[in-house]
């Protein structure tokens, strides 16, 4: 069941700054991101400023900056901060640049990518995460917001393509090749790929002359999201 951010304590009732979450962001940017090779300033910006704990309901919010995924039901995380932005750095993501992201959970991978200056929109099948992700944005973020819709996931969103970045916040089985046709020429998917029998790891779709170029990168975990599963009985 997945956990609610509606039905808790409101976040515009949450301290505006709290000296322990100030001091996690900052751990997690010393002691985290930067020692592993995360060096892009406006995804440091933009992970150092919005406020992680804004994304999960009230119980879980002490477990935020930890290096691990927070759990949100409905086979949804809050990714670790470091593979998001592994997986966000891997992007190549520059401002003003037209990003969607699926399967968007409760709304901090847009987040970070609105914040860093991107014209972001959100998809995410669950009506009620749907919700929490706009309280949340709408709390954490002041300016650029993304814009946070109810949809499949899988069909993306052709109304607002073409896309320079596709941020799938999750893992798949096989890669979505099918939603290349909303990236524009250089336009990057990014994902983890959980094929069975190997560990997750972070791949890149580039879009060039036509085709697609495959960048494979760091080893990630995260979970296999419902939204892309095959359909029953196909087997890779």
């Amino acid at each position: 069941m997945a956990h609610s951010l509606v039905t808790e304590t409101p976040l515009a009732e949450m301290p505006r700054v709290e000296e322990d979450f100030a001091l996690a962001r900052r751990f997690m940017l010393d002691c985290q991101l930067t020692p592993n090779g995360i060096t892009d300033p406006l995804l440091l910006g933009a992970m150092g400023e919005i406020p992680r704990e804004a994304f999960v309901p009230e119980a879980l919010r002490a477990r935020v900056y930890a290096d691990d995924a927070v759990p949100l039901g409905e086979g949804r995380t809050l990714l670790a901060p470091m593979v998001l932005a592994k997986m966000i750095q891997l992007a190549l993501v520059q401002p003003g640049e037209r990003a969607l992201v699926l399967a968007a959970g409760t709304g901090y991978g847009a987040a970070v990518l609105a914040r860093m200056g991107l014209i972001v929109t959100g998809v995410e099948s669950e009506a009620g995460f749907v919700e929490a992700a706009r309280q949340a944005v709408d709390f954490a973020l002041e300016g650029n917001r993304p814009t946070l819709v109810e949809g499949d996931a899988k069909a993306g969103q052709p109304a607002g393509a073409p896309y320079r970045v596709i941020l799938i916040e999750g893992a798949v089985e096989s890669l979505p090749r099918e939603l290349a046709s909303q990236l524009g020429e250089g336009g990057r998917l990014v994902v983890i790929l959980r094929r069975r029998g190997e560990p997750g790891r972070i791949v890149m779709l580039r879009k060039l002359g036509g085709g697609l170029t495959e960048v494979v990168g760091p080893d990630a975990v995260g979970p296999l999201l419902p939204d892309f599963a095959p359909p029953p009985g196909f087997v890779f």
